[in-house]
């Protein structure tokens, strides 16, 4: 059978749960709680005092209070004859006129170690709650760190997909001039031999803006302006040392040109020259050099 004591305190626990406390040999385990009073045993010098399991009609338990020892008080209760008794452990009640209350002073050092346990128990508490700050402290930056690298590795495939779909774009682009330029250089060179005309526009015969026009539009489906003083307001300027098939270049003024031609690499060009020479593939030579050039496609 187990006895649980309420305890007293580090120096009243001693005497409580120890062989001294008690006039039985075996030890009573005690328990927490809150006490409504301690009181010490008054009882005869060396004696110690019945504990009962209740306080009515209640039988001696074969344990006794020693005579000075301190004792918390859980509860207290009257007889039927107006007896006051205290209950001091679990189901433990002593006769109330064999005891005095506490002094002040007494409590005091009976209370002194609680007191430390409850100063570390606070202290490991707020140890504890800053641990707990720390931890959520650190998740938070944590989970805004990965948010941050989500958005990134998000933004790096979205600026990857654009650019692997520009170069599509562009290569495509790229194809498609080179496919046009191919056909517009096989269309022009189908016209070498035919007469030169002014004014013509084929298929028979050409001038030569004539002969530009008729080829980009059957080889390509581009609509260039007829006369080279309007043709030479479209496309791209570029260099006459980087010329590529397709390319028109001009000659005369870079504004209002007099001839154009279609290249056809290998530094040659297709163009209808003369109404005695007619529809002719030449070579670029040192006089009579192209004065700009511009890629349409």
């Amino acid at each position: 059978m187990k006895h649980n004591f309420f305890k007293v305190g580090a120096a009243a626990a001693l005497t409580v749960t120890g062989v001294s406390a008690i006039t039985s040999m075996k030890t009573v385990r005690a328990a927490n709680f809150t006490a409504i009073k301690q009181v010490k045993i008054s009882y005869l010098p060396g004696k110690s005092l019945n504990i009962w399991t209740n306080y009515e009609n209640g039988q001696f338990m074969g344990y006794r209070a020693k005579d000075g020892t301190v004792w918390n008080v859980a509860e207290t209760a009257l007889d039927k004859k107006g007896n006051l008794w205290y209950k001091v452990g679990t189901r433990e009640w002593i006769e109330a006129r064999y005891t005095v209350d506490v002094t002040a002073g007494e409590k005091a050092e009976v209370s002194q170690a609680p007191t430390v346990k409850k100063t570390e128990a606070k202290q490991t508490k707020t140890t504890v709650n800053k641990k707990t700050a720390a931890v959520a402290t650190k998740t938070a930056t944590q989970k805004k760190a990965e948010k941050i690298a989500k958005v990134k590795k998000a933004k790096q495939i979205v600026n990857t997909a654009i650019k692997k779909t520009s170069q599509n774009t562009n290569q495509t682009s790229s194809t498609q001039a080179t496919s046009k330029a191919a056909s517009i250089v096989a269309l022009a060179k189908q016209q070498i031999g035919k007469n030169y005309v002014w004014g013509a526009e084929g298929p028979d015969s050409f001038d030569c803006s004539g002969l530009v026009q008729y080829v980009y539009q059957k080889a390509a489906g581009v609509n260039l302006p007829r006369t080279t003083y309007d043709q030479v307001k479209v496309g791209q300027t570029v260099p006459l040392n980087n010329l590529q098939p397709g390319d028109l270049v001009f000659w005369g003024s870079t504004t209002a040109p007099y001839h154009v031609a279609i290249y056809v690499g290998n530094n040659q060009y297709v163009n209808a020259a003369t109404p005695e020479q007619g529809t002719i593939l030449q070579t670029v030579s040192s006089y009579f050099t192209p004065s700009i050039a511009k890629r349409v496609l």
